[in-house]
């Protein structure tokens, strides 16, 4: 996500505390191993044990207990489920008309990896009308973002299990963050809606096993009255227009996407298909009154593509594009495959939209493609997205990137004061500054250390060896010091954790404004 660097907010955005009814199982899930890795559940979880759909436990097996309400993430305790992998959505949207609740449903393919009583969804505010697990109807509760779903039979350990979850959404809901975020989950437009789900919005949405580190397909099929179109992340599988002129599109993600990066969009627009490096296809989805006004910046994709490719290597899923979302929001996002991008970036100065255009692009490669482990690694993605743009606004006619650094590095103390060290961010201060320019520091500062040759060997390691994987911290330190072939743990660590900001290598003239409290 692209935050606007000049004007940081230091407001603490409101905090929503973990209902108390869900502190007991929340130590559970703390203190026991339900936290999968992304990496299993990319490989789809176990399949060693596999059984019939919502077999009950054996049993000789282990006693079926409740799945965790969280995966135990420090900043986001209740974010994810533990308990079961999801293999695949499927979600249903009978759209009806701009800011008016309309029904939905989701299906949720997914395999147990304890055996459970019971599970957790990630869902808030809509209205549930019932829930089937393998067809039989099974007893929920709601606790905040917890839909708590009990089936009538346990499920056992390696059992796969389909739960349908039917509902009427509501377009007009949305939450608000006092950071760089502001405005977000359902975000209206004149004609329509886009979707901005970062960090926790897509439960506002639909139904999910919402963490960044947890990743699965979907489908979507999104009915719309005559006139409009729709547009999700990936591939359009097809259309079928109705006897009513109602028309039902359906979409494949292609690849697993975090709850975080789901797209759906619906309005009066235009798709403008076109052609990146080896032929990858290209389609923007323009609002019908803003195509010609955002098409010179828009045409400038391919070159984009081109030059992240030149330094990360290829570009990492099956397709790309811009949607130009109608809205005031005051940030982009790396929604998967199809970045949403408000107006106002693409019909003002080139250097700017440029800026814009190119860091959403970067998080394909670090962020969606390589997804965070959890919350506090927000660095990895922000950070490589603000340097790359950094870098390329430099080559084309902004700022010099050494500038933009040592007006960083002037300010690094206070933001690690404000808003905690660059790995080291609170709930309330994850979309600060520190995650964008103060991250970006952090990379500029280990390209001083090792060389700029060996530093583009890191990032290209980087985003190759865990391409559609989770990898956190700990991972880039270590794959940083073996491509340097010198352990860079002390350098970085102090870069990433420590209370000061250490000298930059090679330019012991910069320094640190005092910081003010």
């Amino acid at each position: 996500m692209r935050a606007a660097p000049e004007h940081p907010e230091t407001r603490h955005p409101r905090h929503r505390p973990v209902p108390r009814a869900r502190r007991a199982l929340l130590a559970l899930a703390l203190t026991g191993a339900v936290a999968l890795t992304a990496d299993a559940l990319l490989a789809g979880g176990p399949t060693a044990h596999r059984g019939s759909p919502g077999a009950s436990a054996a049993p000789s097996g282990p006693a079926p207990t409740p799945g965790a309400p969280g995966i135990g993430d420090p900043l986001m305790p209740l974010a994810g489920n533990g308990g079961y992998t999801v293999r695949r959505y499927t979600l249903d949207f009978d759209w009806r008309a701009p800011r008016t609740p309309f029904e939905a449903g989701a299906t949720i393919s997914a395999v147990a990896t304890q055996a459970l009583s019971r599970f957790d969804l990630d869902f808030a505010g809509n209205t549930l009308h019932h829930v089937t697990v393998d067809g039989a109807p099974a007893t929920t509760a709601r606790d905040g973002d917890e839909l708590v779903v009990t089936p009538a039979r346990p499920l056992r350990r390696g059992s796969a299990f389909t739960v349908r979850v039917a509902y009427t959404a509501d377009p007009t809901q949305g939450r608000h963050r006092d950071d760089a975020i502001q405005d977000y989950g359902w975000v209206p437009t004149p004609d329509g809606t886009v979707v901005c789900a970062q960090p926790d919005g897509a439960a506002l949405v639909f139904p999910a096993n919402d963490h960044p580190s947890l990743r699965a397909p979907v489908t979507f099929h999104i009915t719309t009255p005559p006139g409009l179109g729709a547009v999700a992340n990936g591939r359009l599988v097809g259309t079928h227009r109705r006897p009513d002129g109602r028309v039902r599109w359906t979409y494949d993600s292609e690849e697993p996407i975090a709850a975080q990066l789901v797209q759906m969009a619906i309005g009066r627009f235009t798709f403008v298909d076109s052609r990146g490096p080896r032929g990858l296809p290209v389609r923007d989805v323009v609002p019908d009154d803003l195509v010609a006004d955002t098409a010179a910046y828009r045409s400038l994709t391919p070159g984009h593509m081109e030059w992240l490719e030149r330094r990360l290597g290829p570009y990492p899923f099956r397709r790309y594009g811009v949607l130009v979302g109608d809205t005031d929001l005051p940030v982009a996002l790396e929604t998967q495959s199809l970045s949403v991008v408000p107006r106002e970036d693409l019909l003002g100065d080139q250097v700017d939209a440029e800026r814009n255009l190119v860091h959403e692009l970067t998080h394909h490669w670090t962020g969606d493609s390589v997804a965070i482990r959890r919350w506090s690694d927000l660095w990895l993605s922000e950070g490589h997205a603000r340097f790359y743009e950094r870098l390329y606004s430099d080559e084309h006619g902004g700022m010099s990137m050494e500038s933009m650094m040592r007006s960083a590095y002037e300010q690094h103390d206070q933001w690690r004061h404000d808003e905690g060290a660059p790995a080291e961010p609170s709930e309330a201060t994850l979309f600060k500054v520190m995650r964008y320019d103060g991250s970006a520091l952090v990379l500029y500062a280990l390209r001083e250390k090792v060389g700029a040759e060996t530093f583009e060997r890191i990032e290209r390691s980087w985003v190759t060896e865990y391409r559609g994987r989770t990898a956190g911290t700990r991972d880039f330190i270590a794959l940083a010091s073996r491509v340097a072939r010198q352990d860079l743990t002390p350098f970085l660590t102090a870069w990433l954790y420590g209370s000061h900001t250490p000298p930059m290598p090679g330019h012991p003239d910069w320094a640190v404004d005092p910081v003010e409290d």
